[in-house]
């Protein structure tokens, strides 16, 4: 399911329910209409504590962007009133109102910069506030199956929420719909959790135990046999460490130069067999000394495989690189002049 920012709730009736614990008794009875004493708090009570910790360390940093009609979510980047979010959050929109998670006065900004290809961008506060605080970008390289994680934005215009659930995967490469402010990116080594994530939420915080950001919200899988309704418990963040590689980048120079994403240095089109199924991606162009110059691919070339991955379009193309880092060595299978050739190709950067 697509998170584009949620349309602005002018009220709103919901069911809201939270999380107990279970505390062992004293085990003696007491008489009818005695007074009875609460137990004392058990070390069950641990992960409780370890949660409101972290919320209360890393909330502050998680903020609120409405862009015209529409909200989303972003996270404090610097105490210069940097602040990342989704590409897709901020549309086509130059101008935007914040919301800090400690006060209810929007606040001014403006766009620093905006990277589709990624769905990430970065908007300024046009007058920061003193003790703005910045989050802390956890290792992506550390994220593991099985950790806890709690996602922080606004959900539904629901602003400074929160929701837990565990890391589900690592390393899920997903293809985002075209929407006003992305061209339908597809996306490597995305994060993906159990943690709710809603209309809203994107752009906000996706952050471990140790109060560190691992990610940024992005998206939900849906269920096509319920309608492309959302898929419960299965929703994709953008890695720290894109998120940090890029922002940094566009609060330099408003530009991307590096997107530490693979590619062959080419430029395809469909390519249908004689029964006109897509059968490959045709090389329309090749970039001078780019990866797939020095491996003597060719303009009219039919790439048809990625090592074992099928290529059938250039979409299907796409998503297999996403899947490499630069440097990565692969197998470009393709056809010329209706032969099956092979070259290998040392990746370049996208």
């Amino acid at each position: 399911m697509w998170l584009g920012p949620a349309a602005v709730l002018a009220a709103a009736a919901l069911l809201v329910t939270g999380c107990s614990s279970t505390h062992k008794g004293s085990g003696s009875s007491t008489a009818a209409g005695a007074a009875t004493t609460a137990p004392a708090p058990s070390a069950s009570n641990q992960t409780e504590q370890d949660y409101q910790q972290v919320i209360n360390q890393v909330l502050p940093s998680v903020v609120q962007i409405t862009a015209g009609d529409s909200l989303g979510s972003g996270i404090v980047f610097d105490d210069k009133g940097d602040i990342v979010t989704n590409a897709h959050v901020v549309g086509t929109a130059q101008t935007f109102t914040v919301t800090l998670a400690n006060s209810t006065k929007p606040l001014d900004a403006t766009l620093v910069g905006s990277y589709p290809q990624s769905d990430l961008a970065v908007i300024k506060l046009s007058n920061p506030p003193g003790g703005l605080k910045p989050a802390a970008f956890a290792d992506s390289s550390k994220v593991a199956i099985g950790q806890i994680t709690l996602a922080m934005g606004s959900p539904l215009g629901l602003s400074s929420s929160v929701t837990q659930g565990i890391v589900s995967a690592v390393g899920r490469t997903v293809s985002e719909p075209q929407t006003s402010g992305s061209p339908g990116a597809t996306i490597g080594n995305m994060v993906q959790t159990s943690a709710a994530i809603n209309p809203g939420n994107s752009g906000g915080a996706l952050v471990n135990l140790s109060s560190q950001v691992i990610g940024i919200n992005t998206l939900t899988a849906v269920d096509p046999e319920l309608g492309n309704s959302a898929a419960p418990g299965i929703g994709f963040a953008i890695p720290a460490a894109t998120v940090t590689s890029i922002a940094n980048q566009l609060i330099t120079s408003g530009t991307v130069t590096n997107s530490g994403r693979a590619a062959l240095g080419v430029t395809v089109r469909p390519y249908f067999d004689a029964n006109f199924q897509p059968a490959g991606a045709v090389i329309v162009s090749v970039s001078a000394g780019g990866p797939a110059a020095a491996a003597g691919l060719q303009a009219g070339d039919v790439i048809t495989k990625i090592n074992d991955t099928a290529i059938t379009s250039p979409s299907a193309l796409t998503t297999a690189l996403a899947g490499f880092s630069p440097g990565d060595k692969v197998t470009v299978g393709y056809q010329r002049d209706g032969k099956n050739q092979s070259a290998d190709v040392t990746l370049g950067t996208l």
